[in-house]
């Protein structure tokens, strides 16, 4: 018999391990292999635990929509691979409706500190000329999976976001939403 409901063990475990990703994402600009697998795993267990084999296909059917959001946007050097791998390990917890909501609500924050750091550090001639330079990216098949406009070619010219957090946000957004009972996502 499992003592704890699904939901309470999700927040238990998701809040503090991307607490800790947004931490190491901030100090070292990628978040670990280790965590994300351990977070991935983790929540494939507690899934199949909790719904048996219906809970493995959530867990993985929320994987894949985890990384599948972010593999195009990786794949054109725009951010990196540790950021794919934490949405699909908390695609693994949140299964695929909440995967995307997390996802959705992470974006739109991650445009909100855009802004914000672009705004701070007066960079906004910079950031223009940046944005230029990825609309050509993507609008030449030559250019959209080279390095060419990647978000690290931009070097001093920008701050680069450590999108763990904004990612983590979005998905503590989606937990308190549901935890509050103030909105059902299934």
């Amino acid at each position: 018999m499992i003592a704890m409901d699904y939901s309470d063990l999700t927040l238990a475990v998701v809040v503090p391990a991307t607490l800790v990703a947004c931490w190491i994402d901030y100090a070292k600009r990628k978040v670990p292999n280790w965590l994300n697998a351990a977070l991935a795993l983790a929540g494939m267990a507690a899934q199949t635990a909790y719904f048996g084999w219906s809970g493995l296909a959530t867990a993985l059917a929320g994987m894949v929509v985890g990384i599948g959001l972010l593999i195009v946007p990786w794949a054109m050097h725009g951010m990196g691979a540790g950021d794919v791998k934490l949405m699909g390990a908390i695609g693994a917890w949140f299964g695929p409706l909440m995967c995307l909501w997390a996802f959705a609500i992470g974006a739109v924050v991650g445009g909100l500190i855009a802004v914000v750091m672009i705004t701070w550090s007066g960079k906004w001639r910079y950031a223009s000329g940046n944005m230029a330079v990825i609309m050509a990216k993507v609008q030449s098949k030559d250019r959209a999976f080279s390095e060419f406009g990647s978000a690290r070619s931009f070097g001093a010219t920008s701050s680069l976001l450590p999108y763990g957090i904004p990612l983590s946000i979005g998905a503590w957004l989606v937990l308190i939403a549901t935890q509050s009972g103030w909105w059902r996502v299934v």
